[in-house]
């Protein structure tokens, strides 16, 4: 059994990794002797082992076979303390920890990966959202948000926008790299994420200038300042759109008669062939009133299950509907759940800890924090995408906590050459001896 690429294996994903700390500043602090690089991929580690906290990493860290893990399997030289990893982490820029998610998408791209995720012929889908990561009435940092309540009390609170490659028929997503919510954009929530948003879109655009992107968005983002913003980008989008935001494009489609009326039952492959759905869709619509010369097409779509159960979903987008397209459109504007579901989910309750308070810090360490999180479940998820052994691993395991907890207990007590080999043996331990286990060689009988 073999990797499917290597370098989109852990082993190859953490070199990557590592290569592009390696370009964040190189400096030493007076007080210390550990670099950017270890105090980056020590707190990458902390995630990708799902360390349930920084103090907990602290207990195990000074074991001679958790150090000679680090060494071997995150490249980490010299291990540095908590308060340390704490005190670096809170003051590096948040850009030296984007640069990995571009180099990891890229491999993806020249590894062929990428057409997997292909839809509506040759257009990726990019679902955004915002989530939140820490709240405290006493805990803040010079980046928190606040909400002030009637009472007089304040909120501290940090968020942030995540973004992912979707597919309708994918488990897996691709995160790209997110953008934190900060004080200084404004003292509205909505205000604060929709300029995250812009961020997030205009980096993204830069570091995939030809990439052909539909954007996902939930109803907050159906105005025309957001729409101009993502025509300017070149970038195609489905988003919703709710008739108590939007009651003059309600109003117009009801009162037209343009509209193209299709029942629609897909082939007998699918596994929803009992469901009834029904499409209403219009062309050239004004998105309001007060910017009407500018026009979007809209999808309204009803499902309707056997037990009598119905769902409306509606959408403003950019792309031509027509009777060929329309259910795949529908998928694609439900699929936005994706983030929701198969990220922010999966981050918050699979073992990554995303709500959980690791640090807060003074400046950047919450963020940072959040950010290597989510660098830790795109190696993940690129592994669980191409790498052979991890799908063993994980048919072997057959849950994520189980996952997780085989790959942490072999960190523990086997000091390991590579990823690869410790994954041989968790998938059938009586094929090789670990090399070292507890510091002493071993053989194991068969």
């Amino acid at each position: 059994m073999g990797y499917q690429r290597k370098h989109l294996s852990a082993d190859g994903l953490l070199n990557t990794v590592r290569r592009y700390f390696n370009q964040a500043p190189l400096q030493v602090c007076k007080r210390s002797e550990f670099s950017w690089p270890d105090c980056l991929m020590s707190g990458l580690a902390i995630f990708g082992l799902k360390f349930p906290s920084l103090l907990k990493f602290e207990h195990h860290k000074s074991d001679p076979v958790i150090k000679g893990n680090l060494r071997h399997l995150y490249h980490v030289r010299d291990v540095p303390s908590d308060t340390t990893m704490r005190e670096r982490l809170d003051v590096v820029e948040p850009k030296y920890i984007r640069k990995p998610f571009k180099a990891i998408f890229s491999s993806l791209q020249r590894g062929k990966v990428l057409p997997r995720f292909r839809y509506l012929k040759d257009y990726h889908l990019l679902s955004v959202d915002g989530t939140g990561l820490f709240s405290s009435h006493k805990v803040h940092c010079d980046n928190c948000c606040e909400k002030h309540h009637r009472n007089g009390e304040i909120t501290y609170y940090h968020q942030l926008v995540g973004a992912a490659i979707v597919h309708p028929d994918e488990k897996v997503v691709i995160p790209i790299a997110p953008e934190p919510i900060i004080k200084g954009d404004g003292n509205n929530k909505n205000d604060c994420e929709r300029n995250a948003s812009k961020r997030l879109l205009k980096h993204f655009r830069r570091e995939h200038p030809h990439l052909k992107t539909i954007i996902l968005e939930d109803a907050l983002a159906s105005n025309y300042p957001h729409l101009s913003l993502l025509d300017e980008l070149h970038l195609e989008y489905i988003i919703g759109v709710k008739p108590v935001d939007h009651k003059y494009l309600f109003d117009w489609i009801k009162e037209t008669k343009e509209k193209e009326i299709i029942q629609h039952r897909p082939s007998k492959k699918r596994c929803d062939i009992k469901i009834k759905h029904t499409f209403h869709y219009y062309r050239n619509v004004p998105l309001n009133d007060e910017h009407h010369d500018y026009r979007v097409n809209v999808l309204e779509y009803w499902e309707e299950k056997p037990n009598g159960k119905k769902q409306h979903f509606s959408w403003v987008t950019s792309l031509e509907i027509t009777e060929q397209n329309v259910y795949e459109i529908m998928r694609a504007g439900r699929a936005r759940w994706k983030i929701e579901n198969e990220t922010f989910n999966t981050l918050k309750n699979q073992g990554y800890e995303l709500e959980h308070n690791y640090g807060h810090g003074k400046e950047n360490l919450c963020t940072n924090l959040s950010m290597l999180m989510m660098l830790a479940f795109l190696i993940d998820q690129v592994q669980y995408l191409c790498d052979k052994k991890y799908q063993s691993v994980k048919k072997k395991e057959r849950t994520w906590y189980s996952v997780f907890e085989a790959i942490r207990g072999m960190f523990k007590v086997v000091i390991w050459d590579n990823w690869s080999q410790m994954y041989d043996f968790i998938i059938d331990p009586e094929s090789q001896p670990p090399p070292n286990w507890f510091g002493i060689p071993i053989e194991i009988k068969k």
